[in-house]
């Protein structure tokens, strides 16, 4: 325990030295050797058991050669030593990064608000129906509007492109042109294949007869007919999967939302079998609001080979995650919200304690103080003699709900006017019943006496 202390210690200085060299901008050579130093020191220290931290970071080259052709989305940049970096592209292979550096085999895991993954040797597609359930549960809740989630195999995408005449060292360029068909006609992607990448008219055209279909179960069971495709072995294990897939979502109630599309390829180069993509189901455009073109909102699949990557040993840890796409669902709220001419809420206030006369802040200060106790989300403007304007005013740019108002009539009726911020509204309520008025209003468990 000493000997580690000590080292610590050791590198705890050694980084000090690092940092305090690049703030002064030394020479890149004098940087890296003392870079060098420290990542000798940290070598000898080796990771502490005993603390199980959740970090993932991840170095430019373990980003590179996973992401196929969008690994043009990973950017890049040197720092004042000179040391190469990257911007994460996604934590999926950071992930899995962590699970072989640590030797994990079973592990479920969320990134909030943004990432679920479940890593471990499990019965064939149990997990893969919770993530999904899981997403659709987040796409439902958000209420976004109505959503459709294309699920597709990597398995029979390969088994397709083998059987339609595509070489092996195209697979993944061509898996890439496909999935473009989301936003593109089929004759600009065959175009692409033909004229930029080197395919054969007839080999695209009987691409086409594939990826142009998309149904539930039932295409699922007319492929496994197919005379050519059930001949794959590849094919014929994604399609045996999918279709016990659709059993288990079926039984979580979910099957409507799902679509089997084999359009859907998902660029990716890690995915090894399921994938899935959410996409929200356009609706005509409300008066004043634009079309919506915000792509997918969620999406994910197995990845059953990346972990192996990173294991000196090559030791496989099949995983399955998604990821919701919160920058694109923050899009569409606003959008929304701009049409409806409605404001973001910046705060979860639920009611302003306001007050229409001077000399009121104790007042205000008690009543506040009241409704806090009671688990009223409630605050007031820290002035001892706001303007009554200016309090309704605050209400209406944050988007607090509603405004108890006290003034000097309401003390001696024992009343306190509450008023709807949108409608402008006020009634008068006993003091004693503000609460439950209040909990009724925005949706609160009431009371039961």
């Amino acid at each position: 325990m000493a000997e580690r202390a000590a080292l610590e210690e050791l590198v705890k200085l050694q980084g000090e030295r690092v940092r305090g060299l690049k703030q002064q901008k030394a020479s890149a050579e004098l940087i890296e050797e003392e870079v060098g130093k420290l990542l000798k020191l940290k070598a000898q220290l080796g990771p502490d058991e005993s603390k199980q931290k959740f970090v993932l970071k991840t170095p430019k080259e373990t980003l590179m050669g996973k992401y196929g052709e969008d690994s043009k989305l990973i950017y890049d940049l040197k720092d004042q030593g000179g040391e190469l970096l990257s911007l994460r592209y996604d934590l999926t292979v950071p992930f899995a990064r962590y699970l072989a550096m640590n030797k994990l085999t079973n592990i479920k895991r969320y990134h909030i608000a943004k990432d679920f993954d479940i890593a471990g040797n499990f019965d064939p597609m149990i997990p893969d129906a919770e993530c999904l359930k899981i997403m659709c549960e987040i796409l439902s809740s958000l209420q976004i509007g109505d959503f459709l989630v294309k699920v597709n195999d990597r398995r029979i995408l390969d088994g397709m492109f083998a059987i339609c005449g595509v070489s092996d060292s195209k697979f993944r360029t061509i898996c890439s042109s496909v999935d473009k068909l989301d936003k593109v006609s089929w004759e600009e992607v065959k175009n692409e294949m033909v004229g930029e990448k080197g395919l054969a008219p007839e080999v695209a055209d009987r691409i086409g007869d594939y990826v142009q279909q998309h149904g539930g179960v039932s295409l699922v069971e007319q492929l496994l007919q197919d005379p050519k495709l059930s001949q794959n072995k590849q094919a014929l294990e994604g399609l045996g999967d999918l279709k016990l897939l659709f059993e288990y979502l079926t039984l979580f109630g979910i099957d409507d939302k799902i679509s089997f599309d084999l359009s859907l390829a998902r660029g990716l180069d890690y995915y090894t079998g399921v994938i899935y993509e959410a996409v929200l189901l356009q609706t005509p455009a409300q008066a004043g609001e634009e079309p919506l073109g915000v792509g997918s909102v969620a999406a994910g699949g197995r990845y059953d080979g990346l972990v192996g990557m990173f294991d000196p040993k090559g030791r496989k840890v099949p995983c399955v995650g998604l990821s919701i796409g919160v920058e694109r669902i923050f899009s569409i709220v606003e959008q929304r919200l701009e049409a409806l001419e409605e404001k973001v809420r910046t705060t979860e206030t639920q009611v302003l304690v306001a007050s229409a006369q001077k000399k009121l802040l104790e007042e205000r200060l008690k009543l506040v103080s009241e409704l806090w106790d009671a688990g009223i989300k409630a605050e007031l403007l820290y002035k001892k003699n706001p303007k009554l304007l200016n309090q309704l005013q605050y209400c209406e740019e944050a988007g607090i709900p509603l405004v108890a108002i006290i003034g000097e009539q309401e003390l001696k009726d024992g009343v306190i006017k509450l008023r709807s911020v949108t409608s402008r509204e006020e009634v008068n309520v006993r003091r004693e019943d503000l609460v439950e008025e209040i909990k009724r209003r925005t949706g609160q468990p009431l009371r039961i006496c």
